[in-house]
């Protein structure tokens, strides 16, 4: 039996996490679920599940949450610190999906208590990736990534990272694949949340409309895979059944390939190095027929430029990039502003931040912080 800690049980990854779980019975068992807010279904989880401790982030939930317990018979905890110390108690592995920054802390907490770690925050590696692998580094952590594309490039190097001419992260190119910068200005925030291939949360669901999130791949693989970023391409491939594919210096490429179903990365990561057979619906490739491959429009879809350019100057601008987005990506869903809104105001913090080193969480957290503020302060009071 494996004992899994889950943070972020009520998020789209940490569901589909409680799902696997059912699927081999015993052999994962959630120990621990940790939400953010969403009281109602983590009472839910831990009723049905019944881990020995559940968290609730948000302390101002907490009625709500032991007004819904049932028969639940384990422990309960609120508030941030709770958080924490949940991902540092001891477990076969934590499985870190809060989405954001605010998965920084409880990833580092996990690391620094000896957990093994599979990562579906890729906010902690594109913000502090530094910190983030040296710590991984000295605590000697296996790291196993959830992401759909990074998964499927660990399963393509099979720990031999040796000979590699590139990385292929595929794009399915999101809701407005072919569109231009003019037919984008009228886009709403339902428009943008009706991705074509997957089914994910919002904040994700519009940082694949943008582009956006595969620049927060791009930067994560960096550091996953230790590659630089000349040598990492994104390639659109709207069928999204390629997850992502490795070129070697002999010119031979290995890809992934596989439904949309993030289980599979999820089961994989789990169980690794196991492949156990499961429910899910196999493919069927003579009905697929063709997979067709194109370049991303950066200018249309400036946001992926954008995170390239913040990946090669480095130290506080990949946190101020993504810390900027979270932000605008909140107003784009409010009303507050449009939709290529978003990446302009990406590209004025990054043009406005002076740069620093990172030292420590508190200095990642702090450029995380300058962001926001600033476009909080600056951009939307513009709009």
């Amino acid at each position: 039996m494996k004992r899994i800690t889950i943070l972020g049980s009520t998020g789209s990854i940490g569901r589909q996490t409680l799902e696997v779980c059912e699927w081999f019975g015993q052999r994962l068992q959630p120990q621990c679920l940790v939400a953010c807010s969403n009281a109602t279904l983590l009472a839910q989880q831990a009723c049905k599940f019944q881990p020995q401790l559940i968290v609730l982030g948000d302390e101002s939930q907490y009625r709500q949450l032991k007004e819904c317990l049932g028969d639940y018979r384990g422990e309960v905890a609120v508030g941030r610190q709770a958080v924490i110390d949940a991902a540092a108690s001891q477990s076969d592995m934590v499985l870190a999906a809060i989405s954001g920054i605010a998965g920084l802390e409880p990833v580092m907490a996990a690391i620094n208590a000896g957990n093994q770690l599979a990562l579906a925050n890729k906010e902690s590696l594109v913000a502090g990736g530094q910190l983030v692998m040296a710590a991984i580094a000295k605590r000697n952590i296996n790291l196993l990534p959830v992401d759909s594309e990074h998964s499927a490039i660990f399963q393509c190097l099979n720990g031999d990272n040796k000979d590699i001419e590139k990385l292929i992260i595929t794009a399915s190119g999101g809701p407005f694949r072919g569109w231009d910068r003019q037919r984008l200005q009228s886009v709403q925030p339902s428009d943008a949340l009706k991705h074509p291939t997957w089914n994910m949360g919002a904040k994700v669901t519009i940082d694949s409309a943008t582009l956006a999130n595969k620049g927060l791949e791009v930067i994560e693989a960096h550091w996953l895979f230790d590659v630089d970023y000349s040598r990492i391409e994104v390639l659109v491939h709207k069928e999204s059944l390629i997850h992502s594919m490795v070129q070697y210096c002999d010119g031979s490429i290995k890809a992934q390939i596989g439904p949309h179903d993030m289980r599979l990365p999820i089961q994989y990561a789990l169980l690794y190095p196991e492949r156990p057979a499961n429910p899910t619906q196999r493919l069927d490739l003579a009905k697929i027929a063709a997979l067709n491959f194109e370049q991303p429009d950066t200018d249309s879809f400036p946001a992926l430029r954008l995170a390239f350019d913040a990946s090669k100057a480095g130290n506080s601008f990949p946190a101020v990039f993504n810390g900027a987005n979270e932000a605008l990506v909140a107003a784009f869903l409010g009303g507050k502003i449009g939709f290529m809104d978003i990446a302009e105001g990406i590209e004025q913090a990054l043009n406005k931040h002076q740069q620093w080193t990172l030292h420590d969480i508190d200095s990642v957290l702090a450029a995380d912080s300058w962001a926001k503020d600033w476009v909080v302060r600056e951009y939307l009071r513009r709009k």
